[in-house]
């Protein structure tokens, strides 16, 4: 008589816990991969109440601020102490930058891309019968577009690790780029594109090899994590920017001692493509006060002097984010509001978003924005004046 399939419940705490999270965690689909090859059951599981219905059960999340229930966590305490193995837990976002690497039979396994559809086919029966209660259409093509990265990308790392050892970065276990998987290790020939979460693959001496065998593969591909454009030359500029790559290429300027280093690399780009970039532009790390501001707007002036799109990146690490405790929080939030949606930034500048907010509030008071951009004109008059009406595209900066 055989013997009975273990249960295994896999939990993709970001899923739960983050509102609109639509990417899918590849540890989770590793470890789907893992235990369905043995024999388990595996199933996704979309809650916290199923503890006693499976063998295993394993937590995974990336973000630190990620809640996770408080019997959970009693559960993973007994668990380390010894006497209770039911759940694990792993990921960045427990561990930050000291997370345990996984074995190598489940960080080499081919990922089960199919562990998420039976909850993308729970999302589209909600959603279906929530059209037909409110006697509306539903428009399953457009609503399955926000599932992209779970039925349509291969997703894996080409390498890992990196040098730069920033103080802000998850990503310091290791002062080094070296060769991780190849594609066939994660590639579903099914699959229309391909999704690599590399660290630093421009750091690789191995970059070339990479970039031609993804080219090869004939799928477009994308690089989630920004590209670090301060290690392009004119050929690796030459071989990406001919790729048949999926999506706006995407980098970061996080230091504004890189700026004039950074211009460079602009002037290097456009020589080459004139193609959309996006650049993640960090902030609240150093400090959260007048000069971060100021460091931001000037990044982002030189990014829309090269018609590059900024992307701020409010700074938070595994106990606490800065910038909810600053005097500014309010202008944080406004300028990401601002920078972060394409369409508004390329056609209004700050001044114009905040009063545009002002126009839609009106007869409410002053709202959020305008407040914030008044406060900070009324204190520091000279930034405001340099930088709330720059303009995407505008080319105000010498070369």
């Amino acid at each position: 008589m055989a013997g009975k399939k273990k249960k295994i419940g896999i939990i993709d705490a970001d899923l739960i816990g983050r509102e609109r999270h639509r990417f899918p965690n590849l540890v989770c689909m590793k470890l789907a991969g893992y235990w369905r090859e043995k024999g388990a059951e595996v199933s996704l599981l979309t809650d916290y109440s199923h503890n006693k219905d499976y063998d295993k059960i394993f937590v995974c999340k990336v973000f630190t601020d990620t809640v996770i229930p408080t019997h959970m966590k009693r559960l993973f305490t007994r668990w380390k102490n010894g006497t209770q193995k039911k759940v694990e837990f792993g990921g960045t976002g427990f561990y930050f930058d000291k997370a345990p690497a996984l074995p190598d039979e489940i960080e080499h396994h081919m990922p089960y891309y199919d562990l998420y559809l039976p909850w993308i086919e729970g999302e589209v029966k909600a959603a279906e019968s929530e059209a037909a209660l409110a006697g509306k259409e539903f428009n399953k093509t457009k609503f399955l577009k926000q599932f992209k990265e779970y039925t349509d990308y291969s997703i894996g790392f080409t390498t890992r690790g990196c040098f730069r050892k920033c103080p802000f970065c998850v990503n310091q276990k290791y002062d080094k780029v070296f060769l991780h998987s190849p594609l066939e290790e994660f590639v579903d020939s099914n699959r229309k594109k391909i999704c690599l979460l590399d660290d630093n693959v421009l750091g690789s001496p191995h970059w070339r090899d990479i970039l031609t065998k993804l080219r090869a593969s004939g799928k477009p591909f994308k690089f989630k994590q920004g590209l670090d454009e301060r290690l392009l030359t004119d050929e690796k500029c030459e071989l990406l920017f001919s790729s048949k790559y999926d999506s706006d290429f995407t980098f970061a300027f996080d230091n504004i001692e890189d700026y004039d280093l950074i211009h460079e690399k602009l002037k290097m780009i456009r020589r080459h493509t004139d193609r959309l970039m996006m650049f993640y532009v960090l902030v609240g790390f150093k400090s959260t006060d007048e000069h971060d501001i100021e460091n931001a707007f000037r990044r982002i002036e030189l990014l829309f002097n090269y018609r590059c799109i900024p992307y701020l990146m409010r700074y938070m690490n595994k106990n606490d984010v800065p910038y909810k405790r600053s005097k500014w929080r309010s202008l944080y939030i406004s300028m990401a509001r601002w920078s972060n949606q394409p369409s508004l930034c390329k056609k209004m500048t700050f001044r114009e978003f905040c009063e545009a907010n002002q126009a839609y509030h009106r007869g409410k008071g002053i709202c959020v924005a305008k407040r914030a951009m008044d406060e900070f004109e009324k204190e520091f008059p000279e930034i405001a004046a340099r930088y709330f009406n720059i303009r995407f595209g505008d080319r105000t900066l010498e070369d």
